[in-house]
C-alpha cells in the first residue's frame, strides 16, 4: 500500500512537468473548458491536447462533464493551488542559493507562494528609498522588523506619526544604533509619541527577516546563509496575498516579543 501511495505521489510530479498539462490546469483552474476552447487558448493542435487532457483525466486532477466541458476535480483543485509555492523559490533560486528560510517556522515556509506577485529591488540605496516610499505613503499604519536604525529615515517616519499614522516596530536586542539616534529622537518628541500610543515598540532576541509595510505597500528581505539580514535585495509588492504574509509574520513576531527596555539597547556607534 506505501509503494502504491509512493508511485501514486512520484506521478503527480511527472503530471506537473509537462508544460502544457501545467498550463492546461492554470487555465481550468478559473472556469471551466471545452477542449476546443483550451486548445485555441494554448495555441496547442486539437491531437496534442486531446492526449494531454486524457492524462490529466487519469491522473484524477480533471474529469468531463456531461456537457463536454473539462473541469478540474476537487483533488485537482487542491494541486493547482499548491503550485504557487513551488514557483517563488523556482523563479528566485538563484537568490536562494545565497539566502536562508531555515529560521522560519514552518506555516510560513508552506506559505511561500503568497509572495510570487513582487518586484525584485537591488541595491542598498535602491532600498532605502523604497522603504522611505512606503513611509511617505502610508495613511493608517507602519509596521516594521528591522535589524538596526534608519537614521535617515527616522524624520521621515516622525511626519507621518504626526499625521496620525500609527509605527509599530520590532528591534532585536544587538539593534545598530547609530550616533545622533537618540538626540534626534528627543528633538523630535518621540517619547511624547510613544505616551500617545502612536508609537508601539517591541524587542526579540535576534532579527534576521528584515520587514516593512503600510496598509497597501510590503517589503522583505530573507537573510544571507549566515543568518544575518541582508538590506542590499529585497522583495517589494502591493499585492494583497504577500501583505497578508507579511502581516501574520509580524503578528508572530510581535506576540512572542518582549516589552521594549531601552536600557538594554547598545551604546550608540
Amino acid at each position: 500500500m506505501l509503494e502504491r501511495a509512493d508511485d501514486d505521489f512520484q506521478s503527480i510530479f511527472f503530471e506537473l512537468a509537462g508544460d502544457l498539462r501545467l498550463y492546461m490546469l492554470m487555465k481550468l483552474s478559473s472556469k471551466p473548458y471545452r477542449l476546443s476552447q483550451l486548445a485555441n487558448d494554448l495555441h496547442a493542435t486539437m491531437q496534442e491536447s486531446h492526449r494531454n487532457v486524457n492524462r490529466l483525466i487519469d491522473s484524477g486532477l480533471v474529469k468531463k462533464t456531461g456537457e463536454s466541458e473539462l473541469l478540474l476535480t476537487p483533488y485537482g483543485k487542491i494541486i493547482v493551488s499548491l503550485i504557487p509555492n513551488f514557483n517563488f523559490p523556482f523563479i528566485h533560486k538563484e537568490y536562494f542559493q545565497e539566502h536562508t528560510v531555515s529560521n522560519l517556522p514552518l506555516k510560513f515556509i508552506q506559505r511561500i507562494g503568497s509572495l510570487n506577485n513582487c518586484e525584485v529591488v537591488v541595491g542598498v540605496m535602491a532600498v532605502l528609498q523604497r522603504w522611505k516610499t512606503v513611509y511617505n505613503n502610508s495613511r493608517i499604519y507602519i509596521k516594521e522588523i528591522m535589524s538596526q536604525v534608519p537614521i535617515d529615515l527616522i524624520e521621515t517616519i516622525a511626519e507621518r506619526i504626526n499625521n496620525n499614522v500609527k509605527f509599530s516596530y520590532i528591534f532585536p536586542n544587538d539593534v545598530v544604533i547609530p550616533k545622533g539616534r537618540n538626540e534626534l529622537l528627543k528633538k523630535l518628541g518621540w517619547a511624547n509619541m510613544i505616551f500617545r500610543g502612536m508609537v508601539e515598540r517591541r524587542l526579540v532576541d535576534k532579527v534576521s527577516i528584515v520587514i516593512i509595510f503600510n496598509e497597501n505597500e510590503s517589503c522583505i528581505s530573507f537573510p544571507t546563509l549566515k543568518g544575518e539580514p541582508d538590506l542590499n535585495i529585497m522583495f517589494y509588492s502591493k499585492d494583497e496575498s504577500f501583505h497578508e504574509w507579511c502581516e501574520d509574520f509580524f503578528s508572530y513576531e510581535w506576540t512572542s516579543a518582549k516589552q521594549f527596555d531601552e536600557s538594554k539597547l547598545s551604546p550608540e556607534i
